[in-house]
């Protein structure tokens, strides 16, 4: 677990999740453009796509390292996507850009984000919703990257995910997606005014 001094230091760690085709990543751009975060960059042990780079878009580990690392508690949550490959977020530089200052964007699932709230209580929780089932199905079949069968196991995934995150209670704040610019505008709004609390919070 993260020390008292590590989850509550003088900057903010945010989570943001959602299901897949909700949008999350485009906000979570602008959430750090408008706010002068800092992403986290997650590990994980999916192969590396030929436009991707190594410690950029994410560590690429095989699975000896991924466990050797989690068995080592160098991982602040981690998780196994459609039983497949593992991700995890790299606890030291999350750490270190905290007591730094920095506002620090996870862009994580449920499983992940129960495992952050574990271990920094103080981070502020945000899951990004879509309009409604029938938007989530079109955005996710609009994409043309996947078949009709892995279409259906996402938004089944999708399902899923927005039942966990209501019945987990580990989420600050819901944001539909229902028009960009505005749910852009919701989070970065949502945060600033965390920091803000937090601040006035702080003894003099």
């Amino acid at each position: 677990m993260m020390s008292n001094d590590d989850s509550q230091g003088r900057g903010l760690l945010v989570v943001i999740s959602g299901p897949s085709g909700v949008g999350k990543t485009t906000i979570v751009k602008a959430v750090k453009e408008r706010l002068n975060g800092i992403f986290s960059v997650s590990a994980t042990t999916r192969p590396r796509s030929e436009q991707e780079q190594d410690g950029v878009d994410y560590y690429f580990l095989t699975e000896e390292e991924f466990q050797r690392r989690l068995d080592a508690g160098q991982m602040l949550e981690h998780a196994q996507v459609f039983g497949r490959h593992r991700y995890g977020t790299p606890r030291q530089p999350v750490i270190e850009a905290l007591d730094d200052g920095h506002l620090v964007i996870l862009e994580i699932d449920v499983q992940g984000a129960c495992q952050v709230r574990a271990s920094a209580p103080d981070a502020f929780m945000i899951f990004i919703m879509p309009p409604n089932e029938a938007a989530l199905l079109e955005r996710l079949r609009g994409r043309g990257r996947d078949t009709e069968e892995a279409i259906q196991r996402r938004f089944e995934e999708a399902q899923r995910e927005i039942g966990l995150a209501h019945s987990r209670g580990v989420y600050d704040a819901f944001v539909r997606n229902d028009e960009l610019a505005r749910a852009q505008d919701e989070t970065c709004e949502l945060i600033r005014s965390r920091q803000l609390s937090a601040v006035s919070c702080q003894p003099e």
